[in-house]
């Protein structure tokens, strides 16, 4: 049901992706498309964008071809601080952990 909305999320993740844009992409409302997809994927719309930014920023920084900052900007961070908030939270070591391994 959701497919075009996280084939369009994974395809624009250096964007600003508000809800009203992705509830228009699945053609509902806001507040329906959002209950929706929280039943569907267990996470909101903002959350799920988060996450795939994250695993997109992990996959980037095991190239090692961009720096953390060129890497935060690319998937949509505002920048390499709010990367490495979301990256803790999220796998519970930072970007430049990874970068050492």
């Amino acid at each position: 049901m959701f497919g075009q909305v996280i084939d369009y999320i994974n395809n624009h993740l250096e964007q600003d992706l508000s809800l009203i844009e992705l509830a228009a992409i699945a053609q509902m409302s806001p507040h329906y498309f959002s209950h929706l997809f929280k039943q569907s994927t267990g996470m909101t719309p903002h959350q799920y964008v988060i996450r795939c930014r994250v695993e997109c920023a992990k996959e980037l920084l095991l190239q090692r071809k961009l720096t953390i900052a060129e890497i935060a900007y690319k998937v949509g961070f505002a920048n390499q601080s709010h990367l490495n908030r979301h990256f803790k939270r999220l796998l519970g070591v930072t970007p430049k952990a990874i970068l050492q391994k």
